[in-house]
């Protein structure tokens, strides 16, 4: 049966016990605990280190999976969303090399699911940067598939703002991709995070591609969206993104969620459909954060049922 989490991104401040006591007050079987490197945050939802993967000793995993008892919540997957391809300095090499220790941390806890982008050289083209994605990703899923752990490339393009413009800072965004991507490593440890929210504003069909890419899915992110079609009129499919869409709660925005899990349930999917809340309307106060949680809760369990 399918697990309903929550993307531990929506509580920054909130310690590693206190994510897994808030996943247990409102019900949710997992969260994905962000591992990002500690440090400043570049963007929103960036930066959050629930769990630090450079610093786990052996004392350090008993804790997580003493948490993980105590609250009856799992680890759907450990999560890290950089630029790997990055043409800016070492930025590109330090995300990788953290990957690698976010591979093996997933392998030491026994929770094998890394979710993360493929990243991307806004200004140059698919083809362009085809051979660094070659070049950074083969040594990254040989790593995974000797750990036994899977990888989950999210499909959002990262594409929202001036500075991502025009191309975003990640390659997997369409099915046409996606199939050139897993041709060239065809890895049964190497597959997608899939968020069908990031295909509605981009004018594509969010149920078409769990039909081929089904068997790819190995995690799932919760997120909906508001299309603001007569802004969208006026700017065009040019515009940049966040001038005709907002991310929304499930049930608030465009997506049909009874149909999405039925097709998801239909591709014979078993694992983590996680929570996403970037809804700016939630985002005040650590208690609107917290409702949102409860409120998104309440409403997928209506499709995914608890055990």
């Amino acid at each position: 049966m399918m697990k309903l989490g929550f993307v531990s991104a929506v509580l920054p401040d909130a310690s590693l016990e206190e994510i897994f006591a808030i996943a247990a007050r409102y019900g949710y079987d997992c969260v994905e605990l962000m591992c990002w490197p500690v440090g400043k945050a570049e963007r929103r939802y960036a930066g959050v280190t629930h769990l630090d993967v450079t610093q786990c000793d052996e004392a350090s995993v008993s804790n997580v999976h003493e948490l993980s008892r105590k609250y009856d919540v799992q680890i759907s997957g450990l999560g890290y969303y950089p630029n790997p391809l990055s043409p800016h300095g070492d930025e590109g090499s330090l995300a990788a090399q953290h990957l690698t220790k976010m591979i093996e941390m997933a392998a030491r806890l026994d929770v094998r699911q890394v979710n993360s982008f493929i990243g991307r050289d806004p200004v140059k083209s698919v083809d362009e940067n085809w051979q660094p994605f070659l070049d950074r990703w083969s040594p990254l899923i040989e790593h995974a598939e000797q750990h036994d752990v899977r990888v989950g490339i999210e499909n959002c393009p990262m594409s929202f703002t001036q500075d991502e413009w025009p191309g975003g800072k990640n390659l997997a965004t369409s099915p046409a991709i996606w199939r050139r991507m897993f041709e060239a490593i065809p890895s049964r440890h190497f597959g997608l995070n899939y968020d069908p929210s990031h295909l509605v504003w981009l004018q594509m069909d969010w149920i078409a591609p769990m039909k081929e890419f089904g068997d790819r899915i190995f995690h799932v992110h919760a997120k909906d969206v508001r299309m603001d079609y007569d802004r969208l009129n006026d700017v065009g499919i040019l515009g940049y993104p966040n001038e005709y869409h907002v991310p929304k709660l499930p049930g608030l925005g465009e997506i049909d969620w009874g149909r999405f899990v039925a097709a998801l349930g239909e591709t014979g999917f078993q694992g983590s459909v996680c929570v996403e809340v970037e809804d700016r309307m939630y985002e005040g106060s650590i208690e609107a954060r917290e409702l949102a949680l409860k409120q998104c809760h309440t409403f997928l369990r209506n499709f995914i049922p608890r055990l």
